[in-house]
């Protein structure tokens, strides 16, 4: 007599939800998404030739046929809109694939492919959004000649005349990097690859930002498993999210190394922690749980020795070792103050070792706040504030403000963290939602913010929220933010009408695709989601 089928595993209380794989019309669909993505990058690369933050000397007036975008810059930005657009329409048609609560779910190997696919043809390209990349080569230029970069701008240190200097925006020519010891060196031993060519240089340094860009792929789905959160649902807004490939591939910004050695720090780090429910005894150690745990914290350090963010990392680690304890404050303690040993160590290791000391952390707290973003609301309230002064007959105190709104906007970042690092401890947040939120806050709260700050924010709240909430409001700012920054870099002062015939025409050209995709996979623009069981909200586990 044939023995009874054995009874099937109960699902994990912490782990997402098994989900079907996508069915034939749905690996269609995918299959168009991916293309079309791939079309804006295309458009985005080529539209770059003419409309990117270009060196001052632009090797590209010299190649046959590419120099002809130069000549037509309207052209070339309204082509590089375009692939913005279709970036960003193939990636909330992509959402489709990586709804949490679906029965059929792309996997996060299809996922990291459609990543591949679109960022592939923006890795040897001009800078995008921003001209940060050249102080980043001015900065290690003066790390390779031996100088301090924390005493000394590009300007006092290579001269007015070095082509290095010539392509740093004005206001950062005469001020320190406000970059880590550890970002610098690494760029001091790339200096001498690239010498004065500005073209190897730039591939250089958007190749430490992809290696961010790795690590963030390989973290988050992992973060994202033991949180309860679908792996794919996870990777589509932290690895696959517009303001990521825009900033941190096409822009080469250094956060993409800081960002990705904080999760992938993260993930180390908590790697042998036990899955626990609140109210669970706690284990025995696990084999190696202690080595993964300071093996996390040496990467979170090496990451805030790249930009100085990544360090809140550690305080909400030590929260979750505690919960993975008793939870008491004796356990918070034992947890943290280990860390806070071994993180100044292995701080002074780096400082010291690349001969570069500590003058960074002055220079990080002080040169960012000279730029005023128009997107801060820090910034727009001194603005604001000094109009109502000039209305009032009080004069214009809007340099007098930024340095106090600063100061208040560390000290209410400070006071969210304090909070949110208690209610973790209590276990009212898991803590990897707390250091969202925390680094939120030091983000939106910083005078000069930028768009792919937020990617600070997004990244780890992708790994552990689920809430719909949450992901509709970073959809909807992932898709806005990038179109109000021009890919130059600049601000077309004087030809303010530049900018209206770019966006009506990559308007146009973006319906244009939307209809032809329409007509190949129309369930990519269905409103009817795919068949779902409800939701199980995943238990708060002890990470």
């Amino acid at each position: 007599m044939a023995a009874p089928p054995a009874p099937e595993a109960a699902p994990s209380p912490v782990g997402p939800r098994r989900t079907d794989p996508l069915n034939a019309a749905e690996t269609r669909g995918l299959d168009v998404v991916r293309r079309f993505g791939t079309v804006g990058s295309l458009f985005l690369a080529l539209g770059s030739l003419g409309a990117g933050a270009a060196p001052v000397i632009n090797p590209v007036q010299d190649l046959p046929v590419l120099r002809l975008f130069i000549r037509i810059p309207t052209v070339s930005l309204a082509i590089a809109f375009s692939g913005m657009g279709i970036l960003v329409l193939s990636w909330l048609m992509l959402a489709r694939f990586a709804r949490p609560a679906s029965a059929r779910l792309a996997t996060s190997g299809q996922l990291a492919r459609t990543v591949a696919m679109w960022v592939a043809p923006l890795l040897l390209i001009p800078p995008l959004f921003s001209r940060d990349v050249y102080s980043y080569l001015a900065q290690s230029e003066i790390v390779h000649r031996g100088m301090d970069p924390y005493q000394l701008g590009p300007a006092q240190a290579l001269g007015v005349a070095d082509p290095l200097t010539a392509g740093v925006t004005n206001i950062w020519r005469e001020t320190p990097a406000p970059y880590g010891p550890l970002l610098l060196r690494l760029g001091g031993w790339l200096a001498p690859v690239g010498g004065n060519n500005i073209v190897v240089g730039v591939l250089l340094q958007r190749g430490l930002a992809m290696v961010g860009v790795l690590l963030i792929v390989w973290a988050v789905p992992r973060l994202a498993r033991r949180f309860g959160v679908q792996p794919a649902t996870a990777l589509w807004l932290g690895a696959a999210n517009p303001l990521l490939i825009f900033h941190f591939v096409a822009g080469a910004h250094n956060d993409s190394l800081a960002i990705g050695l904080m999760v992938a720090g993260l993930e180390i780090g908590i790697r042998r922690l036990p899955v626990r429910v609140k109210g669970d005894s706690p284990p025995p150690l696990a084999k190696g749980e202690l080595l993964f745990i300071a093996l996390g914290v040496v990467i979170i350090t090496i990451g805030a020795t790249v930009k100085i963010p990544a360090v809140l990392a550690l305080p909400f680690l030590s929260v979750m070792v505690a919960r993975r304890w008793h939870g008491r404050l004796k356990d918070l303690v034992w947890a943290g103050t280990p860390m806070a040993v071994l993180f100044g160590v292995v701080l002074t290791a780096i400082c010291v070792g690349t001969g570069l000391g500590f003058g960074w952390i002055g220079a990080t707290a002080s040169t960012p706040g000279l730029v005023r973003s128009f997107i801060s609301p820090t910034a727009e309230i001194a603005n604001l504030s000094g109009v109502l002064g000039i209305t009032l007959g009080l004069g214009n105190h809007t340099d007098a403000l930024v340095p106090i709104l600063g100061t208040l906007g560390n000290v209410i970042t400070a006071a969210v963290t304090i909070k949110f690092l208690w209610a973790s401890f209590k276990w009212r947040y898991r803590p990897i939602i707390g250091l969202g939120v925390s680094l939120g806050a030091a983000m939106i709260l910083q005078i000069n913010l930028q768009p792919w700050y937020l990617l600070w924010a997004v990244i780890p709240l992708a790994a552990a929220a689920g809430t719909s909430r949450f992901r509709v409001v970073a959809t909807v700012i992932s898709a806005g933010l990038p179109f109000l920054l021009p890919p130059t870099g600049g601000t077309f002062d004087g030809r303010s009408y530049v900018l209206p015939w770019a966006y009506g025409a990559a308007a146009l050209v973006t319906l244009g695709g939307l209809a032809i995709v329409y007509r190949v996979s129309p369930l990519l623009l269905s409103r009817t989601p795919p068949a779902s069981p409800a939701p199980r909200a995943p238990a708060d586990v002890v990470s």
